[in-house]
């Protein structure tokens, strides 16, 4: 049975109702919007409706018409995930699962039902589970990273780039982040088209996401046990290994948190980067001018786009107060990343250049901010930068009024992006990815010395007589090529190499 719209609006007038199955409004019960189904597919328009009818805090409904609230401000959204005494991730005190409303088989319940990791614990077990997760972390090699970042871009590219043609989220958005995943969790054999699906499906929340999310969780188990037998220098043993002593079970839900949570957001915005560079003139001539940095190209799609659309969910733990709205204990609110960050108060123009400013709400924050969000980003900016090396031709290969959209709460994915370009040829993997050969360097020329007039030759003295020829020294070894700069070695720190 639904609840009363009261529980949610915080008021005892219920919205006016509408003609059941009124396209023209598709609302639920109470009148209130759902976030499923057909309005899932214009779930931008949806929320600023929201807005402009309810203000930055509004009511909807999820699956199964179960209410919601979902936070639409960007002050807002960081006040309920800087606030850990008002909001908890505990999903056992949220009162449509108490009162049996929501069913274990619900679509969102591998989202939503609690488990055993940090973003759901609070206090002293948070600390805990945290700590072994933001220590496994720093054992990350980042510049080795970046090398595994590069050589599983070039083998994705290899398997294309002489076609001429390729789709950019089937072929490279949604396998390069689960390959670099499997790379660092330890397990690159799990890397393969059977991981990638179970993962897309699994967040698509639909009726096989369970079987999905148990088909991922028995890898990560499997992996479990193997690194607890037989450590490795890899996440999954530093996992294991820390201070903390998280359990097999632990380990195995982190694991799932930090594949998931790192795929599901790097492919998105991998996509939407590389859809912007292909779409928007300005975009890629600022890049190609060098007005504009790949990671700062990331930056201003994070704001735009951010690749995690909501994030379920957070819930009341005491009757409070939120944007004007009467929130009551074991209420249920979404985290919205994606109206927060278009927020009007924070940002009235969107057409403005937000490089440089990294308040966006893409990694969410508080105690429960994402820890792995640099992955994120170098696997953004290491992979469109490879990409765009080897393919520096590439060109959006349909209209854009033709590309298309598979949205949920959850996020907004882009369903193809194909391309067209020159056939190029394979690429060795282990090298630096480049657009066409380096032409040979005259080792007598440096970058950013001034040419000398070259010492004219002495005349020549006469011929000895041939008894009297002495013999001649070995010619003088060519001038050493100087050693590369500063911001050379950076640049090729920065790209793994």
């Amino acid at each position: 049975m639904t609840p009363e719209p009261h529980s949610l609006t915080g008021t005892d007038d219920p919205a006016p109702g509408v003609p059941p199955g009124c396209p023209a409004h598709r609302l639920g019960p109470g009148g209130l919007h759902r976030l499923y189904g057909p309005e899932a597919d214009e779930l931008g328009e949806l929320y600023e409706k929201l807005r402009a009818e309810h203000g930055p805090v509004a009511p909807v409904l999820l699956h199964d018409d179960v209410p919601m609230w979902v936070v639409l401000g960007h002050t807002e959204n960081l006040h309920m995930v800087r606030t850990p005494s008002q909001y908890c991730r505990d999903s056992r005190i949220w009162t449509p699962l108490l009162e049996g409303v929501v069913k274990p088989d619900h679509p969102l319940m591998p989202h939503i039902a609690w488990q055993p990791i940090c973003s759901h614990a609070e206090g002293d077990e948070h600390q805990r589970l945290r700590a072994a997760v933001t220590g496994a972390m720093t054992t990350i090699d980042h510049r080795g990273l970046r090398r595994h970042i590069n050589r599983y871009t070039q083998r994705l590219v290899n398997e294309f780039c002489g076609q001429g043609r390729a789709d950019l989220v089937s072929q490279f958005a949604e396998h390069l982040p689960m390959a670099v995943m499997c790379e660092i969790l330890g397990m690159p054999e799990e890397y393969n088209d059977r991981i990638v699906q179970a993962a897309r499906d699994m967040l698509k929340g639909t009726e096989t996401a369970i079987t999905s999310n148990a088909y991922i969780m028995d890898a990560l188990m499997r992996l479990t046990a193997r690194r607890r037998a037989r450590p490795e220098e890899d996440f999954t043993s530093h996992l294991i290994n820390h201070p903390a002593g998280l359990t097999d079970e632990e380990v195995g839900q982190h694991l799932r948190v930090v594949l998931i949570a790192a795929y599901e957001s790097t492919a998105n915005l991998l996509a939407n980067v590389l859809r912007v560079v292909l779409t928007d003139p300005r975009f890629r001539a600022q890049l190609n001018g060098g007005q504009m940095t790949v990671p700062e190209a990331v930056e201003q799609s994070l704001w735009d786009e951010p690749p995690i659309s909501a994030v379920l969910g957070y819930f009341a733990k005491q009757d409070t107060e939120l944007g004007g709205r009467r929130i009551r204990k074991g209420d249920g609110l979404l985290f919205a990343p994606a109206p927060g960050n278009v927020d009007p108060r924070v940002r009235p123009d969107l057409s403005a250049n937000m490089q440089g400013n990294r308040s966006h709400l893409a990694f969410g924050g508080g105690p429960h901010e994402c820890p792995g969000q640099d992955i994120g980003r170098a696997i953004a900016d290491v992979g469109v930068d490879a990409l765009l090396m080897r393919l520096s031709d590439v060109q959006l290969d349909c209209a854009e009024e033709d590309l298309r959209w598979r949205s949920s709460i959850a996020s907004r994915h882009l369903v193809e992006l194909p391309v067209r370009f020159e056939p190029k040829p394979q690429q060795d993997v282990m090298l630096k990815p480049s657009p066409a050969p380096v032409p040979p360097q005259r080792a007598t020329w440096q970058i950013g010395t001034k040419p000398t007039e070259p010492t004219p030759a002495p005349a020549p003295a006469p011929a000895p007589a041939p008894e009297a020829v002495a013999p001649q020294p070995a010619p003088a070894p060519a001038e050493p090529v100087r050693r590369l700069g500063v911001w050379q070695r950076v640049r090729r720190w920065w790209r793994g190499h």
